[in-house]
């Protein structure tokens, strides 16, 4: 057994994993980085006693199962779980093919599942930890373009809402991330992934969207160091918040999503209401 807290990042490698496991090192804290590429990451955290660099494919649940192995044999616990690593597939949905969604789907939100499930026994054994998953704006508010994206991140976040629930008895706790846009290799040219299909009816606006995102690189108003040394201090709060708006610009979107609700529930207000039994109704005369 370590002391202080032991942290397991995915996607560690690059992006806003590699500033979270510098941010980890920098503040006197345990590390196990994982991700696909260990060459990228052991010239960086290899040479730290206090870090383990670890191969890890999130699709695959029996390289989650070794990394968390891993990691406990080394440091003897898992504190904190940060689900980082994932994937940016841009297109219309049209556009992309059966092979591009699943793998999308597999990365961004099964990835982070079977990592959780190889380590939940071991934070249910401590009586203690804390999962945080990165979501996105796209989790809040879907934008075109990116729609199987957003499917993912909507989908980690129905999960993470309900995971809270089911593992809080057990000392364990759960956050939400929502980065806005920052500046990480996300929209770099060796990172996002443009469509496989070509339909005729989207080209032009597919054309603008591609120049959009390909000139966003470099650009996004957000630091990610600050958003690593942000995460620090959310998980020294007890409790830590369910959710993390990260960005002034994703506050933005969540508070146009809390008016679009406002606005949903407010159109319909007494449509919605009306849709229960009238009392001493029979129910079985609708059979």
């Amino acid at each position: 057994m370590t002391e202080g807290r032991m942290w397991l990042i995915t996607g560690a490698s690059r992006g806003m994993g590699a500033s979270f496991a510098s941010a980890v090192l920098d503040a006197g804290e345990c590390l196990v980085a994982t991700g696909r590429r260990t060459s990228e990451m052991t010239g960086v955290f290899g040479d730290s006693d206090r870090a383990l660099v670890v191969a890890l494919d999130v699709t695959d649940i029996d390289s989650a199962s070794a990394a968390v192995e891993a990691a406990v044999d080394r440091f003897g616990r898992i504190d904190v779980l940060v689900n980082s690593a994932g994937a940016s597939y841009k297109g219309f949905f049209e556009e992309m093919s059966p092979a591009q969604v699943e793998q999308q789907l597999a990365v961004n939100l099964i990835g982070p599942m079977n990592v959780a499930r190889a380590v939940l026994p071991v934070m249910r054994r401590q009586g203690s930890g804390h999962i945080i998953a990165i979501s996105s704006g796209a989790g809040l508010i879907g934008f075109e373009y990116s729609s199987v994206y957003a499917a993912a991140k909507a989908g980690l976040e129905g999960w993470m809402s309900a995971l809270g629930q089911e593992v809080e008895p057990f000392g364990i706790r759960t956050t939400i991330v929502n980065p806005g846009f920052f500046r990480t290799g996300l929209a770099s040219p060796e990172s996002l992934i443009w469509p496989d299909v070509t339909v005729d009816d989207y080209a032009e606006r597919s054309a603008a969207q591609r120049e959009w995102w390909s000139n966003l690189d470099g650009t996004q108003p957000g630091d990610p160091d600050k958003l690593a040394r942000a995460l620090l201090a959310i998980a020294e709060e007890d409790p830590p918040p369910r959710r993390f708006i990260a960005g002034a610009d994703v506050v933005a979107i969540a508070e146009r999503k809390i008016d679009l609700l406002r606005e949903d529930i407010d159109s319909h207000h007494a449509l919605s209401e009306s849709l229960t039994f009238d009392d001493g109704s029979d129910t079985a005369s609708d059979a």
